[in-house]
């Protein structure tokens, strides 16, 4: 054997040996991370089956004594759980729908449509994504009020049906879709709507999907508008009951990370089982500007 192949098979050895470790390192840091993003919720399990006197403790109790699974049947008596439950439900669907449809509409006639003043009046629905949020608080509130739908589920979602972040997202997917699946379908015979509902839209479905999960995800934890436009418990979703469980001068905690536990399974089940299409979503819309 030559002593260049010597060499080579040497490189070839270092290099291997090289990726071996950094993907040992890459490992470490990712289970790190993990472990940081997952420890407050398991805090919140293991304060969710202690006492009072535990979870006030100082220093904090990690493990309970008895574990009490009666915290979780003190929520429905501490406050309208089910109802609220069914809000939240009714909300974040109505506000999903509305996204779906709106801002796939949007971003349709954004990408694939030309008309005046196209480029002017997306830079001003991205100039939308700079501005906080919280400063269209007032003015959304108005609207509400003089539509009288203070303490009503259409109060709590219409300000949620569309967004510029939505439009943005399905502009990028439409953007991806080759352009030649568009002529052929006006070759055919098909017009602008026909070509997205029949065509582009069924193609969008990855990025349909990644929308749907973030809008579920911020509908379901949004908890400052509806606090704005609700004062009736029975009309509030489970973020604001949860927010009132607080009290001025003394919490239940374990109470109130019990409603929390409960509150975020829902979510959870709905991350893990379309998570594979949430990741191809925001990969696939992210690649073409």
């Amino acid at each position: 054997m030559s002593s260049s192949t010597v060499e080579a098979s040497a490189v070839r050895v270092r290099g291997r040996r090289r990726d071996r470790s950094s993907h040992r390192v890459v490992h470490v840091v990712l289970a790190v991370g993990a472990l940081l993003m997952i420890a407050p919720f398991l805090l919140e399990l293991l304060i969710s089956v202690e006492t009072f006197a535990e979870a006030t403790s100082v220093p904090l109790t990690l493990f309970p004594e008895v574990w009490q699974w009666s915290n979780y049947m003190d929520v429905f008596s501490a406050m309208p759980f089910r109802q609220m439950l069914v809000n939240t439900v009714l909300m974040t669907v109505a506000r999903t729908i509305g996204q779906l449809v709106f801002c796939s509409l949007a971003g349709y006639a954004f990408a694939r449509l030309r008309f005046r003043g196209q480029g002017l009046v997306f830079g001003l629905f991205l100039s939308v994504l700079m501005v906080p949020s919280q400063l269209f608080l007032i003015p959304q509130y108005e609207i509400i009020h003089s539509l009288n739908l203070l303490n009503s589920l259409p109060g709590l979602f219409l300000p949620g049906i569309f967004s510029a972040f939505g439009t943005f997202l399905m502009r990028q997917f439409f953007m991806q879709l080759p352009r030649e699946i568009q002529e052929a379908a006006y070759i055919d015979g098909a017009g602008p709507f026909q070509t997205f509902w029949r065509v582009l839209l069924p193609l969008a479905r990855p990025g349909l999907i990644a929308l749907a999960i973030m809008v579920i995800m911020w509908s379901w934890n949004d908890l400052l508008w509806p606090l704005v436009v609700n004062t009736d418990p029975e009309s509030m979703p489970v973020s604001a009951g949860l927010a009132s469980l607080q009290g001025q001068f003394l919490t239940n905690y374990p109470v109130l990370m019990a409603g929390s536990v409960m509150a975020s399974l829902p979510l959870i089940i709905i991350f893990i089982a379309f998570q594979r299409h949430f990741i191809e979503g925001i990969a696939f819309s992210a690649t073409k500007g």
